[in-house]
């Protein structure tokens, strides 16, 4: 599994966390250990560029997902079903810890947790899971909350 994190927030992340919670999603969730995915750590200011650019919202987000290639868990890059995925560049996860921090606060829990949770939903986008309709969200939200039970279980 080939991630790669690059931190140009200038707030201190625990890199070396994050890339191990992404390997865990993906093997997870069956993905090949070839597939090759970046996370991406920014600050409000191109956080809040990304999100107008790409989705047309103004401000920052928390996270947002740029896919690659087409791929799906547990299938070929064209989601044949037939074994684990082929390899990939799954794409890139982009996090905004200052975001993150805030909504944590809110939520009550550390920006730590926040990060990893953003990073999960990140992740899932990336292999093709949305939330726009009721049963979307109940899917992408409750394998969400699994992967990070097993992660925090380990």
């Amino acid at each position: 599994m080939s991630i790669e994190i690059n931190n140009e927030s200038g707030v201190e992340v625990d890199e070396e966390r994050l890339v191990g919670l992404a390997a865990h999603v993906l093997a997870e969730m069956d993905v090949n250990p070839l597939a090759e995915l970046s996370i991406i750590v920014v600050d409000e200011d191109v956080m809040s560029e990304l999100h107008e650019k790409w989705m047309g919202e103004p401000g920052p987000t928390d996270v947002l997902s740029f896919p690659m290639d087409e791929l799906r868990p547990g299938g070929g890059a064209r989601g044949d079903g037939e074994g684990p995925a082929d390899p990939a560049l799954l794409g890139d996860v982009v996090l905004c810890p200052t975001v993150a921090e805030k909504q944590a606060k809110e939520a009550g829990h550390s920006t730590r947790d926040e990060l990893e949770l953003l990073c999960t939903h990140g992740i899932l986008h990336l292999l093709g899971y949305d939330h726009a309709e009721p049963e979307e969200h109940k899917e992408m939200f409750g394998l969400q909350a699994k992967l990070l039970e097993s992660w925090r279980a380990r």
